[in-house]
């Protein structure tokens, strides 16, 4: 089964947060409200620079893969 690079997400008992969920490596969950990353396992073959570098440019992707979709529902 091929999977989505990214997911979105979203959870009545956070009703003011969005969620996307970012399933390629490194895989993680960024909170849009806040863009709070929480990781599902440790990014073991890149260093602190190269993660940081990485993780901007996910970032990017993941708010705009959001606007794409919300831009989508709204049609």
């Amino acid at each position: 089964m091929e999977l989505p690079k990214f997911l979105l997400g979203d959870n009545t008992d956070f009703p003011d947060d969005i969620f996307i969920i970012h399933l390629d490596y490194p895989r993680f969950i960024i909170n849009l409200k806040d863009d709070e990353v929480e990781f599902l396992e440790e990014p073991e073959d890149l260093d602190e620079a190269e993660l940081n570098v990485e993780m901007e440019s996910l970032i990017e992707k993941a708010n705009e893969f959001y606007d794409r979709e919300i831009n989508r529902y709204e049609e």
